[in-house]
């Protein structure tokens, strides 16, 4: 898969959280990407791994739009 298919596959994956309630609770940065944890109210959790660089900044900027509304 190119990079850009990659990216693309982990951005929606992402909005799809989002789309369906969660939001971004924990990020735990490795040599391979982010463990991006996501959380529903009502404790729900479930846990995406990023590997893309783009993709890192995409949720990145989300973590920050979703911490300056809260």
């Amino acid at each position: 898969m190119s990079d850009y298919k990659e990216y693309l596959s982990e951005r929606e994956q992402i909005d799809r959280m989002f789309e369906i309630g969660y939001s971004i609770e924990n990020v735990q940065e490795n040599l391979s990407g982010a463990l991006v944890m996501f959380e529903k109210i009502g404790s729900e959790t479930e846990t995406l791994h990023i590997k893309t660089a783009d993709a890192r900044k995409y949720f990145s900027n989300l973590l920050l739009q979703q911490r300056q509304n809260v």
